[in-house]
C-alpha cells in the first residue's frame, strides 16, 4: 500500500488533531519552515495546509484523509465529493447571521443590504433562501467591525462562525438566523475508499480515534469492599456493562473495578464511601474499545 496521505489543517484544528494522534500513539513533529511533519508511522504521510482548502484537496484526490470543519466542506461545495468518516466534535460552532442590536431584522430584509463574510457560497445561498437584495462583501479575518448601526457601516449583515456569541455581543450584534452547525470532522477522498488497503487503514484510524475519545470522558474507579457490604454496593454501581470483581487475598472481601463518566465522580465517590468501599482509586483511561 502507498502511504496514506493525511492533511492537517493549521490553527486550532491542528492542535486538537495533534493531541488526538498523540493519544492514539501516532507522534508527529513539524520542523521549522516546513509543511511536512515527520512521524513514527511508516505507512502515514502528513502535510499541513490551510483549513479552508483541506476539503478541496480531498475532493480533487490530492490526499486520502483530512480534518476539516463541516462549514468549509459546504462552503467549498464538495459535500458530495468527499466522505465524512466521523465527527470528532472539536471546536463546535454555528454559522450565523447577525445584525446590530437596535436594527429590526424583518425591515432590514426588505431593503438592499451588504453582507460581510468569509463564507461566500453559504452567504449566496442565504441571499437566495431569504429572497433579499444582497451584495456580498468578502472579509479576510475578523468581520464584526464591518457591521455597525451607522449609516457609514460597510455592511448591514454579518455571516460568521461563533461558539459562544461573546464576540458578537461585545460588538453589539445580535444573532438573527443560524445557517448551519459545524465541528471538526475526519473526511476521506472517494478514491482512497475505493482502495481496499487504504480503506482498511482509514477505518482502523477511525476505531482508534473513537477509542481515545470515548476514554476522554471516563475514568476507572477501583475499590475494596467487605463481603457483607458487597451486594448493596453492586446495586448502586454505574458501569459500562458490569463491574469487574475479584476476591481479595485471604477471602476477606472483593476488589471491584468500574469505568464511569467523569461527570459522575463528584457524586459517586462520597456515595461509594458511605456504602463501605475502601482504598478507592481513580485513574485515567487512555482508550476504550467496546
Amino acid at each position: 500500500m502507498d502511504k496514506l496521505k493525511i492533511l492537517l489543517a493549521k490553527g486550532r484544528i491542528y492542535e486538537s488533531v495533534y493531541a488526538l494522534l498523540s493519544d492514539v500513539g501516532i507522534s508527529i513533529s513539524l520542523p521549522d519552515r516546513t509543511y511536512f511533519p515527520t512521524t513514527n508511522q511508516k505507512d502515514l504521510a502528513f502535510q499541513v495546509v490551510k483549513p479552508q482548502i483541506t476539503s478541496l484537496l480531498l475532493a480533487q484526490n490530492k490526499a486520502d484523509v483530512g480534518f476539516s470543519g463541516k462549514d468549509w466542506v459546504y462552503e467549498n461545495g464538495v459535500e458530495d465529493k468527499v466522505e465524512e468518516i466521523m465527527d470528532l466534535g472539536f471546536d463546535p460552532v454555528r454559522i450565523v447571521a447577525a445584525i446590530p442590536e437596535n436594527v429590526d431584522y424583518e425591515k432590514l430584509l426588505k431593503t438592499p443590504v451588504t453582507i460581510a463574510t468569509e463564507y461566500q457560497a453559504l452567504s449566496r445561498k442565504y441571499v437566495e433562501d431569504k429572497k433579499i437584495d444582497g451584495t456580498i462583501f468578502r472579509t479576510w479575518g475578523t468581520s464584526e467591525g464591518f457591521v455597525r448601526d451607522d449609516p457609514d457601516s460597510e455592511a448591514q449583515i454579518l455571516i460568521d462562525n461563533t461558539s459562544t456569541g461573546s464576540s458578537l455581543k461585545a460588538n453589539r450584534l445580535k444573532i438573527v438566523d443560524t445557517l448551519m452547525e459545524s465541528s471538526t470532522r475526519m473526511y476521506a477522498s472517494k478514491e482512497a475508499l475505493k482502495d481496499p488497503e487504504k480503506k482498511q487503514k482509514i477505518m482502523e484510524l477511525k476505531m482508534l480515534f473513537e477509542a481515545v475519545l470515548a476514554a476522554r470522558g471516563k475514568v476507572m474507579l477501583e475499590m475494596n469492599i467487605a463481603k457483607d457490604k458487597f451486594d448493596n454496593l453492586v446495586k448502586e454501581l454505574p458501569s459500562m456493562k458490569s463491574p469487574t470483581v475479584s476476591p481479595l487475598f485471604g477471602d476477606d472481601g472483593y476488589a471491584v473495578k468500574i469505568a464511569v463518566k467523569k461527570s459522575e465522580v463528584p457524586v459517586l465517590l462520597p456515595k461509594l464511601q458511605s456504602l463501605g468501599a475502601t482504598d478507592i482509586l481513580e485513574y485515567e483511561l487512555r482508550k476504550v474499545l467496546p
